[in-house]
């Protein structure tokens, strides 16, 4: 899976620049990381509701959006796979590939930062209601 994760990644990263009008993927990053964001939660969410659903084939769709929208997110983050596969080894080293490691021991120092537009409020985040009553459409 990680060279196919690694080949979409690239190839977000080679779409990055294209035309906004002609490219999905130009125009996320022209949108900018809230909207890249919310893309990604709301991915999230539909596989979320379809795996409840029991709705399979759903699930890989809407996983494969999910994975495309963290392509996005990781490329406009400036994160590579190859970072997120090294965290993944040390965690591994800890805990085995089948468990998540606890926050504590994540070590994550607590930091105020000053964003350049203030953060957007949880609602404009993810719109959680239409989620739940209307499906998107193929």
């Amino acid at each position: 899976m990680s060279d196919s994760f690694d080949r979409l990644y690239q190839a977000v990263l080679a779409a990055r620049d294209l035309d906004p009008s002609s490219s999905r993927t130009a125009r996320l990053f022209q949108r900018g990381p809230a909207k890249m964001a919310k893309k990604l939660a709301e991915e999230a969410i539909e596989v979320a509701i379809d795996a409840v659903g029991g709705d399979r084939d759903a699930v890989i769709s809407e996983s494969a959006d999910l994975l495309y929208n963290l392509a996005v997110l990781w490329a406009a983050a400036d994160v590579s796979p190859e970072d997120v596969w090294a965290e993944m080894d040390r965690r591994e080293a800890l805990l085995g590939i089948a468990e998540k490691l606890p926050k504590s021991r994540l070590k994550r120092p607590v930091v105020a930062a000053e964003a350049a537009e203030p953060a957007p409020k949880p609602a404009q985040v993810v719109a959680l209601q239409p989620l739940l009553s209307v499906r998107k459409s193929g």
